[in-house]
């Protein structure tokens, strides 16, 4: 048997000897398991909305439940026409069915996206824990550009021109997600137009990860492609403005001039996931017309992660902790550098060893900034704050006037698992002290 695990190893593919599961599912199972053996954990790992499906979301999906024939491998066409008219709704980018495809959760058409495109893939960190695994798995080359605490972890302009101009002619997809998972940061439109200047210049496909644009806690996401419209690829889907993880239900929009690239991942598509689930196709298009019920449940869910966001970030500020105030999605990515002394007398020195620790004596579960592509020794985690009642706390804030801000005694109420979280964090950092 030792013999043929032996085996085994030496016939495993060079690019995935090393790699591990999804460190974000893999705090989740840990969690779970640690729960199964009657402790008390505080789930913070795991970038999961908390809020329910809107329900005529729902009532479309129940409608189409008979929905069982293979849908065209680039998605079903009313869908396609659907996001190719909220594109042009919400961002006045123009595109049509054509440009669109459909996949079982961005995250496939990504990894579908590397393999048929043959470039370099640029990676601004802190960054998504499944850009470069994917691309370490298809043997592409990785370029990080390392970012700074003190530009809130954004790439600038001038970072991305000093990497193209070592060598012009590259070939490179650029990946930019915002509002920012892990930092919950986004970019200004002047920065957007600076990085699109940037991005012409050097003919670099920008692949544009706007799966939180519609959690941009202001409601004022602006996409990158209506400054560069002829390179971006604009990455969506459901699972998290539309509190459907589960469903695994993507979209790409390709520009006009890229239809070759659009067609050749279709091509792929056709000999790997054949097509998407039908009845969620269906339901998607109900998510993507919009209309007031949706926009009054975006209004809502904005309002309780953007009050939530902000009053956690000041709980760890008050207890030294450097991290940034978020601008959109669910995160934030607090830096424990001024903790170090204390941290590195527990034999603390490294970001996994935080989040072991924390895990295992606080019960709060989180994410080591390396992960997220940052360098070890870097006392940086990601914390997703979702570990509520998303469902009830919307249904609260449906109740306050939409012109208040939602009041310190609404959280603690509404989603105080996620604050006691916190406050074990700043109890075990005071714990060490003395």
């Amino acid at each position: 048997m030792e013999n043929h695990k032996n085996n085994l190893d030496i016939f495993l593919n060079l690019n995935v000897r090393g790699l591990s599961q999804s460190a974000t599912l893999l705090i989740n199972e840990r969690s779970q398991q640690l729960e199964a053996e009657g402790r008390h954990i505080y789930r913070l790992g795991l970038g999961q909305s908390p809020f329910p499906v809107p329900y005529p979301v729902v009532d479309a999906l129940k409608n189409n439940a008979h929905q069982k024939s293979y849908l065209p491998v680039k998605g079903l066409p009313q869908l396609r026409e659907a996001v190719a008219e909220y594109h042009h709704r919400t961002q006045g980018i123009e595109c049509s069915s054509e440009d669109v495809m459909i996949g079982p959760g961005s995250k496939e058409l990504m990894f579908l996206l590397q393999l048929i495109y043959y470039g370099d893939l640029v990676i601004p960190t802190p960054s998504w824990v499944s850009y470069a695994p994917q691309a370490h798995i298809i043997g592409r080359h990785v370029r990080w550009l390392i970012t700074r605490s003190e530009s809130d972890w954004q790439l600038t302009a001038d970072e991305l021109y000093r990497l193209c101009e070592q060598d012009p002619g590259r070939p490179r997809i650029v990946i930019l997600n915002y509002p920012a998972n892990p930092t919950g940061r986004t970019y200004t439109t002047e920065e957007l137009r600076k990085l699109a200047d940037v991005a012409r210049e050097n003919q670099v496909i920008v692949l544009s990860d706007e799966i939180y644009g519609e959690l941009h806690h202001e409601g004022m996401h602006v996409s990158i492609a209506r400054f560069y419209p002829e390179g971006t690829i604009i990455s969506g889907g459901l699972s998290k403005w539309c509190g459907a993880g589960g469903w695994r239900l993507g979209t790409f929009v390709f520009p006009p001039n890229l239809r070759k690239l659009l067609n050749s991942l279709a091509v792929v598509a056709s000999e790997t996931y054949t097509s998407t689930s039908a009845p969620i196709q269906y339901a998607a298009v109900r998510a993507f017309q919009g209309g007031i019920i949706i926009e009054r449940y975006l209004c809502n869910t904005r309002r309780i992660l953007r009050a939530l966001g902000n009053y956690l970030t000041e709980q760890l500020r008050e207890m030294n902790i450097q991290v940034s105030q978020p601008q959109g999605a669910f995160y934030l990515f607090p830096d424990f550098k001024k903790h170090k002394k204390q941290l590195n007398q527990k034999k603390i020195k490294t970001s996994r060893e935080l989040c072991e620790s924390l895990l295992l004596e606080a019960g709060v579960a989180i994410l080591p900034g390396e992960v997220f592509g940052r360098p070890p020794e870097e006392l940086t985690a990601r914390l997703s704050y979702v570990d509520f009642d998303g469902a009830r706390a919307l249904a609260a804030a449906e109740q306050v006037p939409p012109h208040e801000s939602l009041s310190e005694e609404f959280l603690k109420h509404y989603c105080n698992h996620t604050i006691e979280a916190v406050h074990k964090i700043c109890e075990w950092l005071e714990c060490d002290k003395k």
